[in-house]
């Protein structure tokens, strides 16, 4: 009887050990297509393509691994192809930026219901602002924000998060200021920024560090504040903000005004931190994705949390190794996190339609 439990017991430490041929090979001998519903070049982009390099060799199968940009309507166009078009056989997942605030603002907007999708990974982060320092009468330090005159605010879309951030911000501190939106990506925005056509915009930390941060310190433009961390009844300070010398939104709000703002404007914002914040990128599937293909991804991305040339080559490149957050509930907490107050909803929906208006 103990030379039987012996053997059984082995078996089953086994089997354990030996990863199950049919995952094995799911994705033996086929091709993923990593989605971007940004432009080429641009900060979504770059972590995604960063992403394909190394992905692959923590999937099962090894599959090959190619990037396809899908850009327009601030990331709307790529988000919608991923549910309405793309095969659901595993062999397309889509790395996102906004894709969950883009429906909490305006799901009437989505064909497919976007809670419906499967979802691999989210991807916390946040959004350093900042302004061009002859913006007059003269910008030197993120306090005179409030002094600034003809400021122009540079967009991605009416109801991009990035948009909204740098809206609902600057009308709580009560700048006036004149809004241009419609730029393709990031890196467009940064050019109108460099050519004088706008004087106001928020990125992403890896590029702020790279791109934004350099011209900070020649004296050209001037960092106003971050937008950070909230999980609904605390801020707190994302992992890419530390160690930088910039105030959250709240701070200088309390350094210039007093106390922290109150009403619909506060209250929009916060759910879009909470939002977007939590989910600022994210990866996902089509809905009705294989189970073991969604199983499969969601091992593989944390394998990229612990991958020392991954995580060497991210921050080469872009200044940091974005953090990977995943688990067998993660359906459940993204689609808890995309509902939000009726009354805010209603606000947030009618605020995106009056930036027609500015």
């Amino acid at each position: 009887m103990h030379r039987i439990c012996c053997i059984l017991s082995f078996l089953a430490l086994h089997a354990l050990l030996i990863p199950d041929a049919g995952a094995q090979s799911y994705y033996a001998g086929k091709q993923l297509t990593v989605l971007v519903n940004y432009d080429a070049g641009g900060p979504t982009d770059i972590e995604a393509r960063v992403f394909a390099r190394y992905i692959g060799r923590h999937i099962p199968g090894a599959p090959n691994i190619i990037v396809q940009n899908m850009v327009g309507a601030a990331g709307l166009i790529g988000t919608k192809y991923l549910g309405e078009v793309a095969p659901k056989d595993g062999t397309i997942l889509g790395y996102f930026t906004a894709a969950s605030q883009r429906y909490v603002t305006n799901p009437e907007r989505f064909t497919v219901d976007f809670r419906t999708y499967e979802f691999i990974a989210v991807i916390p982060s946040g959004r350093i602002h900042f302004m061009r320092a002859d913006v007059r009468p003269g910008m030197k330090t993120p306090a005179d924000l409030v002094k600034a005159e003809n400021l122009v605010v540079g967009g991605l879309g009416r109801d991009a998060p990035k948009d909204m951030a740098m809206r609902l911000t600057l009308d709580m501190l009560g700048v006036p200021y004149r809004y241009v939106t419609g730029y393709n990506s990031s890196a467009q925005a940064m050019l109108a920024m460099q050519r004088n056509e706008i004087s106001y915009h928020a990125e992403s930390p890896p590029i702020y560090t790279s791109k934004v941060e350099p011209m900070v310190k020649s004296g050209d433009l001037v960092t106003t504040y971050y937008d950070p961390g909230y999980n609904g009844t605390e801020f707190s300070v994302p992992k890419q903000m530390k160690g930088l010398p910039i105030l959250p939104f709240h701070e200088l709000y309390k350094l210039v005004k007093g106390g922290l703002p109150t009403g619909p404007l506060w209250d929009a914002y916060l759910s879009l931190l909470a939002v977007n914040g939590t989910m600022y990128r994210l990866i996902a599937m089509p809905p009705g994705a294989p189970q073991t293909a969604v199983a499969q991804l969601r091992q593989a991305v944390l394998g990229l949390n612990e991958d020392k040339a991954y995580i060497e080559e991210a921050q080469k490149t872009m200044g940091e190794a974005p953090e990977y957050i995943s688990n067998a509930n993660l359906n459940a907490e993204v689609r808890n996190g995309l509902s939000i107050k009726p009354e805010t909803k209603s606000f947030m929906q009618d605020y995106v339609k009056r930036g027609d208006n500015r």
